[in-house]
């Protein structure tokens, strides 16, 4: 059985709410809380809203909460607010603005 994934590319610009249950890529601009199976963000990608996902890697900009088991945050990554995961792994250079809670 193959995962589904949906992508939302660097045109596109969204206010509201996006529910995905498999994989969701992102590499835009959305005003709006975020659910998706697995969670992977592009650098250009720019989130007002809350994350909620089993599996999350981050590239972009991120202003809100992260609930997820594994957060991995990748160097192009600009993330501000209060993470709640189990597992949390970050590379050389991303920014940071981050209260970290692990479960």
């Amino acid at each position: 059985m193959s995962e589904k994934t949906s992508v939302l590319l660097s045109d596109v610009n969204l206010k509201g709410d996006i529910v995905e249950k498999e994989q969701l890529i992102l590499d835009c601009k959305i005003e709006g809380d975020v659910t998706a199976g697995k969670l992977n963000t592009h650098s250009g990608s720019n989130i007002k809203g809350n994350i909620n996902s089993s599996e999350v890697t981050l590239g972009g900009a991120v202003k809100g909460n992260i609930n997820s088991d594994q957060v991995k945050i990748k160097s192009t990554a600009d993330v501000d607010g209060i993470l709640k995961q189990k597992n949390l792994s970050v590379e050389e250079g991303a920014k940071l603005k981050i209260k970290a809670e692990t479960y």
